[in-house]
This record gives C-alpha cells, sequence and structure tokens, in this order.
C-alpha cells in the first residue's frame, strides 16, 4: 500500500513549494529544480503493473505540463495519458497512467498521422487537412458515437502547436489496421487522417476510462516544439 501514498505525497509537496516561493528569477530556478526532482521520485515509484515503463524523459515531459494544467484548473482527472512518437509504430507506445495510486492502468498500440511517417513519426502540423498528427498537450472531453464507433473528443491547449484538434476533427477511436494482425501482414501498423487510433478490443474501455477532463499528452524530442511550448521546459 505504501507505493500508493508517495504520488500523492509527492504532489502536495510540489504544489506547496511552488504555490509558497514568492516569484523572482531564484525561485523560478528553485520550483523547476523542486519539479524535476519530483517527477524523478514519481517515475522511481511507478508501479509498472507487468508492462513496460515509458522512457524517463517522455514522463518528465508529461508530468512537467500534467502540473500546470492542473493548477490552472485546465485538467480535473488524475489521470496521464503518454503517448511516445519517437517509438516504433510497431511497439506499444500509449500507456495509461493512474497518478492518485502511480500505477500504470494501460500500455497499447496507437497510431498516428499518414502523413507524419511510416513506422517512425517525423513530421507534425496542427494544420487542417495535413493528415498529420500534433504533438504537445490535450484535455479528454465528451465521448461521441461516429463513423469509427465509440469515439473521444480532444481539446488541444497549446497554441500554434494542437489547438486546432477539435476543428480538424482529432480523436480517439478504435481501428482495425491498430493491431498486431495488421503489422504482421504490412510490416507496420496501419495509419490515421492524424488521430491518434487505438486497437479496436480496448479502445472503448480506455476511452471510459479517461474521458473528461483528464490530461494526455503526446511525445516527440522534438527542439521546435520545446521552444514553442509553454508548458514543457
Amino acid at each position: 500500500m505504501f507505493y500508493k501514498i508517495i504520488p500523492v505525497l509527492l504532489l502536495g509537496l510540489f504544489f506547496f513549494s511552488t504555490n509558497t516561493l514568492p516569484n523572482t528569477n531564484l525561485n523560478l530556478t528553485a520550483n523547476r529544480v523542486t519539479l524535476e526532482t519530483t517527477s524523478e521520485a514519481i517515475y522511481h515509484s511507478l508501479n509498472a503493473n507487468n508492462f513496460i515503463l515509458p522512457s524517463q524523459e517522455s514522463f518528465i515531459k508529461a508530468i512537467e505540463g500534467f502540473f500546470k494544467l492542473k493548477e490552472k484548473g485546465k485538467i480535473q482527472k488524475e489521470i496521464l495519458t503518454l503517448i511516445d512518437f519517437s517509438k516504433s509504430a510497431n511497439a506499444q507506445r500509449m500507456w495509461v497512467i493512474d497518478l492518485a495510486t502511480n500505477t500504470i492502468l494501460y500500455q497499447t498500440f496507437v497510431s498516428h498521422g499518414r502523413n507524419t511517417g511510416n513506422e517512425f513519426a517525423t513530421k507534425f502540423s496542427n494544420v487542417p487537412e495535413s493528415y498529420q498528427s500534433s504533438l504537445g498537450f490535450y484535455a479528454t472531453a465528451e465521448t461521441y458515437f461516429g463513423k469509427h464507433g465509440f469515439s473521444l473528443r480532444l481539446d488541444g491547449l497549446e497554441k500554434g502547436i494542437n489547438d486546432k484538434a477539435r476543428e480538424r476533427a482529432i480523436v480517439i477511436h478504435g481501428a482495425d489496421y491498430v493491431s498486431e494482425s495488421f503489422i504482421g501482414k504490412n510490416g507496420r501498423l496501419g495509419r490515421s487522417l492524424g488521430c491518434p487510433a487505438l486497437p479496436i478490443e480496448i479502445s472503448e474501455e480506455i476511452i471510459k476510462t479517461i474521458q473528461d477532463k483528464s490530461c494526455l499528452f503526446i511525445y516527440y524530442p522534438s527542439k521546435k516544439y520545446e521552444k514553442q511550448s509553454q508548458l514543457v521546459s
């Protein structure tokens, strides 16, 4: 049970530190050190739950934005979904993490846009009809039934990076091209029009877990993104 207490204590410590320090350059540096230390501690206390851990770098970036968005009230749940587009599409590169218990709930395949790359993602866009994936932080929104069945709308939270997600109809949905059998036949996972599509058999379960104001972060080691983003350093 102790591992369930650790993340709660660390989250409380971080928010106490950031809310009590005066707004000076020196203390902003101290805040970043506190955040990095807290994020690393949470990462090392993760309960993998028989899954493979995400990379430490992607997780720390995700937690950094999660803290900032939670403080601003942009997200409400203690659920973090992390997609790592630095990994092959043939790898299970999406994680759903319960930060209340510091437990990985799901790890699965996820698609990228057809113009983002073949097996590996390389290009990203916020432009409508680009058929590319967008990086950065999103808030999960409402569910609906569409042409792909039970689906989840996303609100991009980073201006110029992913804020056209609604306009572009970037949603989470299930797809038959997101499966090991598709990889076996085609040599790589199928691609979407920009949506992070999931395996059909698990998509509804994941959507119900992360819907309604949880945090989704799509990671890629992009200097351009880091320079543009206000949520990661």
